[in-house]
């Protein structure tokens, strides 16, 4: 992360080297994001919003309710005359013993079927039966047989089975409630990362406050070992900062006076002081822990199809329970048209079908946090799987974006004078390339009295910039410029500017008053990790391309370094858009990844939108994932996320799916012949065990790598 990147970012000047080298544009605006309120324990995550049955219930209550409801029906067991028939004991007998299965019974009903029956309710108000609905009506219908039962209405023991149905019910919620906690534990895990208390410089000293408190303006210490307690500017000392919790990268990060750290970040050596820019919800972290949750909380097309399976599923259990007793009704069982139309009910309940999604959702999103991806359109990630061109932009994302001017040739002699002219014309610019060549002319010694400040500084888009110097019109640009203004460059300036865009260096050249003033040669490092990321991309099947707004002998001299498949040079950045159009014309899927600035309307053309090395710059709008760090090889986590994610989600809907097909049939009686007749509190164990295959196997999704080898 370059600060002139974040300046740009967050200011988008109509700079023309943006678009002539750099290749970017105005910068999408970051809409204003509030705190999210009125979330419990609970709501708020994306599993939870998904399978918002459970919105206000927690592992604890589930666990509670579990362990008494288990209590009540040790002495519903024991007086229970199937169980003492089954086990040859007879139980004690006393006044009013035989209405222990129905005292207790009832209060377990009431106590430990409340969530259910709450439950029910509240899909019934939003006229979205599924899942409690089933099992409300399920302990129902079996209660109601119980009290018919105990009047004599049927000869049937079936306090026992309720009771069992309910334990079972309570303890399988229990522990899908603890899978939900531990996968969206990512925005507990993020929130925990700021520090409680700060150092604070006052007028009389140093004091400790809470970090709530602290105020922009603030001056704070962080001492080796601390974390910063808010987003600011290093006013004085230098440290290396552990800032994975940010990009996902182990290695520390030097930062100096003047260098922006973001709140939670470690200074791992040094004590600094840091000016406060941002606190609260401003904060990058912040900003972090809304993409989570509302990514979370985002929903999928596979979930949109498992919501939609759901559904049918309540209505295909509930007729399927209708048929099922009818049928045992007309063979003259009426018991066992009870029993098995609640067992259907039970077994059939689309608790897996619900989970299986939700929770790949909340697993992935938690740990492309961690590893610096961060998530902002679900469907983007989901789009990725199917990605099989990945279109880099070059400034700034293959290549390290802090250009340096490595050469200069005057046609007057003069190079330092040619360096003070550019710089004089190129100081209102805030473009990397603008930078290097004022920071080259500081370091110069220069020859004679420096220009004047420049006056009437404009950029002429896609081609350079143009100011008045010294009484003279000072135009610095590319080729385009050149043409522009039918400037002829000297046999022995082109002869110069060939050996240096043969190495890969842009070439700007420096006009003044419409005559040739000479050229410099800007070159921009290629980082190390881009062969790496070209490498391992193409071995996924994937082509990779390059688009850039320099000069094709630059940008192909890049493109030969690393191995990339296909370039797209001197090409403006209004017309970036066109080339990701031109490949999804082709039939590709594409990915673009750009800075997230210039590259916006390409970004949002594209199947797939990465903005790159954003770091502290977590709402651009215009991409739909956003990489923290600046490391390309982080796309290809974004693909094996996407891969991994999908092929769990599909592995869940076919366990959820295929377990309904066999159980409902088998619920229903048809292996009757063969003496396999499940019970309510078998059918809730089925139930339960399908619902902890789909959590366990979503579980597994964590053993994927996403960070950079």
């Amino acid at each position: 992360m370059h600060d002139a990147h974040r300046e740009t970012r967050r200011d988008a000047p109509t700079d023309p080297h943006a678009t002539m080298h750099h290749g970017h544009g105005a910068a999408a605006a970051e809409p204003p994001v509030g705190p999210r309120e009125g979330h419990d324990e609970h709501q708020g995550h994306g599993t939870q919003d998904a399978h918002g049955t459970h919105a206000g219930h927690s592992p604890t209550m589930f666990r509670d309710r579990a362990w008494l409801s288990l209590l009540l029906t040790l002495p519903i067991l024991f007086w229970s005359e199937m169980i003492q028939d089954w086990f040859g004991f007879t139980a004690p007998a006393f006044a009013g013993s035989d209405l222990i299965p129905a005292a207790l019974g009832s209060v377990l009903f009431i106590y430990g079927g409340w969530p259910f029956l709450q439950g029910a309710g509240r899909e019934v108000r939003r006229r979205q039966p599924g899942m409690m609905l089933l099992i409300a009506m399920a302990i129902s219908v079996a209660f109601a047989a119980s009290v018919a039962t105990t009047f004599g209405a049927f000869e049937l023991d079936f306090w026992w089975e309720l009771a069992l149905l309910i334990d079972v019910m309570l303890i399988g919620h229990w522990q899908e409630m603890k899978a939900i906690g531990q996968a969206s534990s990512a925005l507990d895990a993020l929130a925990s990362m700021l520090p409680d208390a700060a150092e604070v410089v006052r007028a009389d000293g140093v004091v400790e406050v809470a970090a709530s408190t602290l105020l922009v303006g603030d001056l704070v210490v962080v001492r080796p070992g601390g974390r910063v307690p808010a987003d600011g500017t290093i006013a004085e000392g230098t440290a290396a900062f552990d800032e994975s919790m940010i990009t996902g990268e182990s290695r520390a990060v030097s930062r100096a006076t003047g260098d922006r750290v973001v709140a939670g970040t470690v200074a791992t050596d040094s004590a600094v002081r840091v000016r406060v820019d941002a606190v609260g919800e401003e904060t990058a972290l912040a900003g972090i822990r809304r993409l989570v949750a509302d990514a979370q909380a985002s929903r999928s097309r596979a979930q949109a199809l498992a919501d939609r399976a759901a559904a049918w599923l309540f209505y295909l259990a509930l007729a399927t329970a209708a048929v099922t007793f009818a049928v045992w009704i007309a063979m003259d069982e009426p018991e066992q048209a009870l029993e098995r139309a609640v067992t259907v009910l039970v077994i059939a309940c689309p608790h897996a079908l619900g989970l299986a999604i939700p929770l790949v959702i909340a697993i992935s999103t938690a740990m492309s946090a961690r590893a610096g991806i961060l998530v902002k359109d679900r469907l983007a990630l989901e789009r990725m799987r199917t990605v099989d061109t990945v279109l880099f932009d070059k400034t700034g994302t293959l290549t390290q974006g802090a250009p340096r001017v490595t050469d200069a040739l005057a046609l007057d002699g003069n190079r330092d004078g040619l360096l003070a002219l550019a710089a004089a014309a190129e100081a209102d610019s805030e473009h990397p390339l603008a930078k290097a060549i004022v920071a080259a002319a500081d370091q110069a010694p220069r020859a004679g009295e420096a220009p004047r400040a420049a006056e009437g500084f404009r950029s002429i888009a896609g081609r350079g910039i143009v100011a008045e110097v010294d009484g003279h019109v000072v135009a610095v640009g590319g080729p385009a410029l050149l043409r522009e203004r039918n400037a002829t460059v000297p046999e022995e300036l082109e002869r110069s500017t060939e050996v240096w865009s043969s190495r890969g260096a842009s070439v700007v050249t420096v006009l003044r008053d419409g005559e040739v003033a000479g050229a410099l040669a800007i070159e921009d490092a290629v980082r190390p990790e881009s062969l790496d990321a070209v490498r391992a991309l193409q071995a996924e099947g994937v082509r990779v391309a390059m688009v850039t707004g320099d000069s094709r002998p630059v940008a192909q001299a890049v493109a030969t370094d690393l191995g990339i498949d296909e370039v797209h040079a001197e090409v403006l950045p209004e017309r970036k858009e066109s080339v990701v159009m031109s490949l999804l014309a082709d039939g590709r899927r594409v990915a673009m990844i750009g800075d997230g600035v210039n590259d916006a309307p390409a970004l949002a053309r594209a199947d797939v939108g990465i903005a790159i090395g954003a770091g502290t710059d977590v709402a651009i709008e215009s991409a739909g994932v956003v990489l923290a760090s600046d490391d390309p090889r982080g796309v290809l986590g974004v693909i094996r996320l996407s891969r991994a994610s999908y092929r769990k989600m599909v592995e869940n809907l076919v366990w959820a799916t295929g377990y309904n097909v066999v159980s409902i049939p088998l619920a229903a009686g048809a292996l009757a012949w063969a003496g396999i007749l499940p019970s309510p509190a078998v059918g809730a164990v089925f139930m339960s065990v399908s619902t902890i295959v789909v959590a366990l196997n979503a579980q597994l999704l964590r053993r994927l790598d996403l960070r950079p080898a």
